[in-house]
Parts: C-alpha cells; structure tokens; sequence
C-alpha cells in the first residue's frame, strides 16, 4: 500500500453519513415518509424534501449529501420527471452527483426495466441502486437490513450480494427488484 492509497481509503470512509430523502410528487409521501423513517433508524443526519419542482434538487445537492435517496418517476430514456412534466437526464443527474460528491444515488420508485441504460454510470465513482419494482412491505424490510449493515461499517457491495445477490436468473421473494452499480464499491458510509 502506498502513501497515495493511505489518502484515498480513508475519504472513502465517512463518519455520520448525511442523507436526503426526496421526492418530486405529492402522491409519493407515502413512500418519501416510510424511507426516511428507515433511514433515520441508521443515519441520524437524515433530511427529507418533497420538491415543489426538479430544479430544486441541484441547489439541494450542494448541501454535500453522501446518500441521496430519490423517489421519482423515470422515463425508459433515463429522464427523470416531476408533477409538472419538467425532466433532468438521468446521466446529468448522476454527473452532479458525481460532482457533489455523493457515494449512492438510489432511484426507489417503480419504473420501468430500461431507464437503467439511459443513466450513464459506467466509469462514474458512484454506486447507484436503479429500482423497477419496490414489491410493498419488501422494498422497506430490504432497505432496512442493508442499511443496518452499511451503518456499522459493511461496504455496499458485501451487504447487497447477502441480501440479494445479482446472479442472472435467480429470485428474490422478499426483495425488492432493483440493479446496483458499485462504481464506488469501497466507501463506508457509516452511522
């Protein structure tokens, strides 16, 4: 290990990790107050915001979140829409995120199978967790138990393949159906 990996481990290592949980749309409050309750049994500095528009968001991000939990409508194209119809890329959100420093960016609504490719993430330091289907009480239970395991310093990575491996064909009965992307599969994002 050289002096530079020294460094560069330890930014990857956050003590209390900050978090926004948002949402774009009234009729996702439900589901924007049961993750921020999930999140706030972990990480104590959790913020929630239900954005009166998507061009709120990018100012927001400049608060220097290390999670930024979204729960949005996304296009098979990867453009992300709020109530009024106003859209941000996909790929542009994840560059400001990328920006900003945040570790993971998780897309928790429902949305079709296809928005995955129209995100950009490939060669980005960012993990991202794209979900299609929350599947009701699954979506909670599974966002609970690998955020009880990242916030005592367990990567991402060995905590989701524990939860719910993505080997191709296999079934998650009590999972959500989701795709993550480890593009920064070292950081601890601690409690």
């Amino acid at each position: 290990m050289g002096i530079w990996d020294f460094f560069h481990k330890k930014k990857d290592e956050v003590h209390g990790a900050r978090v926004l949980v948002c949402a774009f749309a009234q009729r996702f409050e439900g589901l924007l107050k049961l993750d921020f309750d999930v999140y706030g049994q972990y990480y104590r500095a959790t913020t929630t915001q239900l954005f009166p528009d998507i061009q709120a968001l990018p100012a927001r991000l400049e608060q220097k979140y290390d999670i930024v939990h979204l729960i949005a409508d996304v296009a098979e194209s990867g453009a992300i829409r709020d109530a009024s119809g106003h859209e941000i890329m996909g790929t542009e959100l994840v560059q400001r995120c990328c920006d900003q420093d945040v570790k993971l960016l998780w897309l928790a609504s429902d949305n079709p199978p296809g928005y995955t490719k129209g995100l950009g993430v490939r060669g980005k330091r960012l993990n991202l967790v794209m979900t299609l289907q929350r599947k009701g009480a699954n979506f909670p239970n599974s966002l609970k138990e690998i955020l009880s395991r990242m916030a005592y310093r367990e990567t991402m990575p060995i905590a989701w393949h524990d939860i719910c491996p993505q080997i191709p064909g296999s079934e998650h009965k009590r999972a959500p159906e989701s795709i993550f992307f480890a593009g920064r599969g070292g950081v601890k994002l601690w409690a």
